[in-house]
């Protein structure tokens, strides 16, 4: 949610340059993972996860990633989809509704991580997770047509 600020500065920017604000189209991308279970989701996600932010961190001086700062930003207001695809389906339609994006895209890790898992949590996103979220918004746009 740290974000939210941004979505009316963007709007307000693409108007005052004379665009249709109503039109636009806003994008979240996010890192993520997806497994059977959250538990089974953050246990194999968070070790290459933090190792690679300790990588990245410690040539731009950021300090050390620590357990604690993983789970903040798994939680439900934070950065990371991490869980299983019920807890990732509803964070995305927590975050949909509060900050209105109409574009979606989770970076799952690449080179960090066993290949089939990476594979399984694509599976996931695309047989539970999308499904979920398309059914949820579906029902909302069938509700504001109905006021």
């Amino acid at each position: 949610m740290q974000f939210a600020p941004l979505v009316p500065l963007y709007k307000n920017a693409a108007t005052h340059a004379g665009h249709d604000a109503s039109k636009l189209k806003i994008a979240v991308h996010s890192l993520g993972f997806i497994a059977e279970s959250t538990s089974l989701a953050v246990d194999k996600y968070f070790p290459p996860t933090q190792a690679s932010f300790n990588y990245f961190g410690k040539e731009r001086g950021w300090g050390h990633y620590s357990r604690s700062q993983f789970d903040a930003a798994r939680s439900l207001e934070g950065a990371l989809y991490v869980g299983d695809p019920e807890t990732v389906a509803n964070k995305i339609i927590h975050m949909r509704k509060h900050l209105g994006f109409t574009r979606f895209f989770l970076h799952l890790p690449v080179g960090t991580m066993p290949h089939e898992d990476v594979m399984k949590a694509i599976e996931l996103l695309g047989t539970e997770v999308a499904p979920r979220v398309r059914e949820e918004v579906a029902r909302w746009e069938a509700e504001e047509r109905t006021f």
